[in-house]
């Protein structure tokens, strides 16, 4: 931020207002990522205290919102990794057995996925569509929900997945195509195209 005064001179990060300008959105943001309120809430709570922490290291060459939504990032990779270590195992296998009806045991298609009518890119434009896909997303298991937020929604790649929810390459990929599967189907049968 430019001072209005000297445009060469940096503003410093004011914390007394962070709450009120940017509380709402990290919150949202989190929210999207987590599905879990509670966590949200808490990390958007441990971002602001990362950032008046680190107040000193914030030198102004971004806004405020972007310094705390970079901290606020990073508080959720170490949510879902420490998530990860705690996970169910048994929510992995009831994904895996739910899915195993849409499969002939030669891997060819049971159940194909239907075709969507009309342009998909329109539709998911629909703010519908965005309710019934967090509904979706909430009902994923919560590795798959972690895996398919940070792949699409994030932007990262397998390796840096794969090392966050400490499994291979080849499991995530493996759980990113059951997380789109299951997704695909809860959309099928919630939503109207």
């Amino acid at each position: 931020m430019v001072d209005q005064g000297n445009p060469t001179r940096l503003q410093a990060a004011n914390p007394q207002s962070w709450v009120e300008q940017h509380g709402d959105y990290l919150f949202r943001y989190a929210l999207r990522r987590l599905q879990d309120r509670q966590a949200a809430e808490d990390l958007v709570q441990e971002t602001f205290l990362a950032g008046l922490h680190g107040l000193e290291d914030f030198q102004g060459r971004s806004n405020e919102r972007t310094w705390l939504l970079a901290i606020l990032k990073h508080k959720i990779i170490d949510y879902i990794r420490k998530a990860s270590k705690e996970r169910s195992l048994r929510e992995d296998k009831d994904a895996e057995e739910f899915l195993e009806h849409f499969f002939k045991p030669d891997g060819t298609w049971a159940v194909r996925p239907s075709r969507w009518p009309g342009n998909p890119l329109k539709k998911v434009e629909q703010g519908e569509f965005w309710k019934v896909f967090q509904i979706c997303l909430k009902q994923l298991p919560e590795r798959m929900a972690h895996a398919f937020a940070l792949r699409e929604l994030e932007g990262l790649g397998i390796d840096e997945i794969s090392k966050v929810l400490r499994v291979t390459a080849n499991n995530m990929s493996v759980i990113l195509y059951r997380a789109r599967a299951l997704l695909r189907h809860c959309l099928e049968k919630n939503w109207s195209t």
